[in-house]
């Protein structure tokens, strides 16, 4: 019999707290089991096995990121909105390494839940775009490169690969110029069509 109170929303969040903790591949579910003071059974009542854990962990991620990314953007247009995004996209996903390494493997297009995790970040990048005057089609491009680009960096730093004294954090703020000094080029000069 599960838990009172105990739901799939409930043994995500621990988990996802376990992974920034611990890491993903150190999480086994009959450890969460013991550690939430409930039997296997019960837990496999939520959660049907450590893949649905995963996706589950995935999506609290992306959520939690969109939440932050939409409130870091406030106040920010064009340009500067793409730096607030790409600086809270490094926060998250620094501040929190065991969900980032699980988010790594998204893809909004398996299914719905996928989806509507990141629906409206997505929205608000394209509004970014559009005041930009960057076609639909270049956005989505750019948005993969971006996406690239931070996933890439941001797994470098959480794995201590960055051995030169050099300032992290300036190489970083190069980066996202270099990248913004590209998505320049695409700008149409043209009224941009959504």
């Amino acid at each position: 019999m599960a838990r009172a109170g105990l739901n799939k929303e409930k043994i995500i969040e621990f988990a996802a707290r376990k992974a920034n903790e611990i890491g993903i591949s150190n999480i086994r579910l009959r450890g969460l089991a013991t550690e939430l003071g409930v039997q296997p059974a019960s837990l496999y009542s939520h959660v049907k096995n450590f893949d649905e854990l995963k996706i589950g962990i995935m999506n609290y991620g992306w959520k939690q990121l969109e939440h932050n990314m939409i409130q870091d953007i406030a106040g920010f247009s064009g340009y500067d909105a793409v730096r607030a995004m790409c600086r809270s996209f490094y926060n998250y996903a620094v501040q929190n390494p065991g969900i980032f390494e699980v988010m790594l493997w998204y893809n909004k297009y398996v299914s719905d839940e996928n989806n509507n995790a990141t629906d409206d970040m997505f929205d608000v990048l394209y509004r970014i775009f559009k005041s930009v005057n960057i076609s639909k089609e270049n956005a989505e491009h750019i948005i993969r490169t971006f996406r690239s680009f931070l996933q890439g960096f941001v797994m470098l730093v959480n794995n201590h690969s960055f051995g030169n004294p050099v300032s992290i954090e300036k190489s970083f703020e190069i980066s996202v110029e270099i990248l913004i000094a590209g998505m320049k080029t695409f700008e149409d000069k043209k009224k941009n069509e959504f």
